[in-house]
């Protein structure tokens, strides 16, 4: 590994009553960065629940893994992320995407990239104090002039060329949302790359990375079964309705395809949607990393060599309900890729962590 430093974060569902012990566990267990999830049909607010995070950590980057342009209007999201970015004292990260699920149980489709785009825009003049024009009205955060809030950086996930190549011109950072396989990832890194040199932007003014599916464990075949409902979820990222599925390789065309046509959304991020019985073992174990922290660490450090400045864990939870017990559990399987993966890229002493 070279010296540069990586960020490591993880993504846990908001719960009430929970999110802000499990955040000071977060924090204990050495991660850098936390992500809810916006999607208000499946899991509760994050942004309240990020308030009270605030208040139990004190390094800890708290944001969004992610929040889309669809159910919020962007004012409303800049404010909110400008009041968390002055309570945190500047430890705000937006992530957000398209849309999905949050716009599925909605009725609604997910943005198209140009949609992404403007939102992108628009949210980072509203953090900058700017004016933006909206609908022939000036608008801007008239309570930033006796408030100094730092802009929030915005973190787009990215899964197909289009978008990945359009929030490389504008985000600050940059996250596949392509799977854990090397293919998947050196793949998108390329049309990141490419985009880069094409327009000039340097690669140090951007911070690139992915959200990776891991579950370390001991045993590989429960790490297995808990990766599952990741890997179907993230191929069906990579399936979304009349998303091209050209430039996928064979391994994960045919899965995709199958989940444009019969993913169960009623059961999205579910151990039980009917979609998880096309994902076999091989296809998790290709897709994600599931195994023991030897493994873990091995499959790891592909992807971190390819250049990745950060890493978002997706893991699995031996819990499936209640939601609160659900996330608990899910933090404390991913104690041991903490004590025993995240020190080895540190250059610490794996088993450090508490």
């Amino acid at each position: 590994m070279s010296e540069r430093k990586v960020e490591f974060g993880i993504v846990m569902e908001a719960s009430p009553g929970y999110t802000a012990t499990l955040a000071a566990r977060v924090e204990a267990l050495d991660f850098d960065i936390l992500l809810c999830p916006d999607t208000q049909n499946l899991s509760p607010d994050p942004f309240s629940q990020l308030a009270l995070a605030t208040a139990t950590t004190q390094r800890l980057k708290l944001g969004t893994g992610v929040t889309n342009p669809i159910t919020r209007d962007v004012a409303v999201t800049a404010c909110t992320f400008a009041t968390l970015q002055a309570e945190s004292r500047g430890r705000m990260v937006c992530g957000i995407g398209r849309g999905d699920s949050s716009a599925a149980h909605i009725g609604r489709d997910n943005a198209k990239t140009g949609e992404l785009r403007q939102f992108v825009q628009q949210l980072q003049a509203y953090s900058r104090g700017e004016t933006v024009s909206r609908h022939g009205v000036d608008s801007r955060m008239r309570w930033f002039d006796s408030v100094t809030v730092d802009p929030v950086p915005v973190d787009v996930a990215c899964t197909g060329p289009q978008t990945i190549r359009m929030a490389v011109d504008v985000a600050d950072r940059v996250s596949f949302a392509v799977g854990s396989a090397p293919e998947r990832v050196r793949w998108a890194m390329d049309v990141a790359l490419a985009r880069l040199a094409e327009t000039g932007r340097p690669r140090e003014s951007l911070q690139i990375g992915a959200y990776v599916n891991l579950v370390c464990d001991e045993d590989e075949s429960r790490a297995i079964n808990l990766g599952r409902m990741i890997s179907g979820m993230v191929a069906h990222f990579a399936g979304m309705k009349n998303a091209s599925l050209e430039h996928l390789p064979p391994q994960l065309k045919s899965l995709a395809a199958h989940m444009q046509q019969g993913y169960d959304m009623a059961q999205h991020a579910r151990e039980s949607g009917k979609h998880l019985q096309q994902v076999p073992d091989e296809f998790v174990d290709w897709f994600s990393i599931c195994g023991s922290p030897k493994k873990c660490r091995d499959r790891l450090e592909v992807l971190l060599d390819m250049g990745l400045d950060h890493v978002y864990q997706l893991g699995g939870s031996p819990v499936a309900h209640p939601h609160g017990a659900r996330q608990s559990a899910m933090v404390e399987q991913a104690a041991l890729y903490a004590r025993e993966v995240l020190p080895y890229f540190r250059g610490g002493d794996a088993g450090s962590t508490g």
